[in-house]
């Protein structure tokens, strides 16, 4: 391949990645992996769990923590799926042949971080993916994808719950991005705030259940629990976002933009930490949060450093240059 050809792929590449990035999602992103951050501690280290069922830090693990975040960040999946798709149409001849080496190549990371964390998603996701999202990304339009996306997403929370939740929540995600993200963010604040009240009234009267009844967050009351939280968390952060203190939570932006490496430089990082805490030797949440919210202000400090000089985190660039197949220019530029 010549160079001119060569310079004009890299910048293909470039418009088809600048187009997706959308604020307000690479925040929601940040958020989501934040939470994610707190839960995988606990699984990581291995602390244990049972036996302190009576205690503050369990039940704020158990209601607000572990499966809030982990639906949010399904849904992101598939909503970016939706916009990368998008964003490669017309740039390319084939670009679900390109989404399909996208997904393929994010296989051995998944594989290679579950020698580490075997509770991890990023191998479900893309297998999931590929069965999932690739022939649903056929169908037209945007309502027989959501309503598919929200039958199956009820049908697993009434069954499993867990990872059965990832092929609906895929797909609720690939609708909303094919009804469009700039319609769902313009949403009058009125009616969003609806949606806050109705998703948070939800969320705290399953909350009560799952306390009340001492279930954890494997149970059908729980599941449904976290579900509603995860949407009370969803329209908050967007409602926020349209308040003053945007510019604050737009520092999880950076982080949004480099999920991947964090989600797995998490992973070594709190391992790394655990030979010095030793958490799985007792039940102690307050150090377990400690710990995974240090992790993440370091990671947020990293992501901040590393996209003044970058376009893209090192894994994602990693990832990116092999589903294009060639060597993407990472260095920021102007724009």
């Amino acid at each position: 391949m010549t160079t001119a050809s060569q310079a004009s792929t890299a910048e293909l590449v470039g418009q088809s990645e600048k187009a997706v990035r959308i604020t307000e999602v690479d925040v929601l992103r940040g958020f989501a992996l934040f939470g994610i951050t707190l839960v995988n501690t606990v699984g990581i280290t291995g602390m244990p769990t049972s036996g302190s069922a009576d205690g503050l830090g369990h039940w704020v693990y158990q209601t607000l923590l572990h499966q809030r975040f982990f639906p949010i960040f399904s849904f992101l999946f598939g909503l970016s799926f939706g916009l990368f798709l998008d964003a490669v149409k017309g740039r390319t001849h084939s670009p679900r042949l390109v989404m399909l080496a996208r997904l393929g190549f994010l296989m051995p990371f998944g594989a290679l971080h579950r020698l580490l964390q075997p509770r991890e998603v990023l191998l479900t996701y893309a297998v999931v993916g590929i069965v999932v999202l690739l022939p649903a990304s056929l169908l037209p339009g945007w309502r027989i994808v959501l309503a598919l996306g929200t039958v199956a997403t009820a049908a697993a929370a009434l069954v499993a719950g867990g990872s059965m939740l990832i092929p609906g929540l895929f797909l609720v995600g690939l609708g909303a991005a094919r009804y469009g993200s700039e319609n769902l963010l313009s949403l009058p604040t009125s009616r969003l705030r609806v949606v806050l009240a109705t998703a948070s009234t939800f969320a705290v009267a399953l909350n009560v259940l799952q306390i009340s009844t001492g279930t954890d967050s494997g149970a059908r009351p729980a599941t449904f629990a976290g579900l509603a939280t995860a949407a009370t968390y969803v329209t908050a952060i967007v409602l926020l976002l349209r308040s003053r203190i945007r510019p604050a939570l737009c520092k999880l932006a950076p982080i949004g933009r480099m999920a991947l490496t964090g989600y797995i430089a998490a992973t070594l990082l709190i391992l790394a930490a655990d030979q010095v805490l030793h958490l799985e030797s007792e039940s102690n949440y307050g150090m377990a949060f400690a710990l995974g919210a240090g992790v993440f202000v370091i990671e947020m400090a990293f992501s901040l450093l590393w996209l003044r000089y970058a376009r893209y985190g090192p894994l994602e660039w990693v990832w990116r240059c092999l589903t294009w197949w060639k060597v993407v220019p990472n260095r920021s530029g102007p724009g």
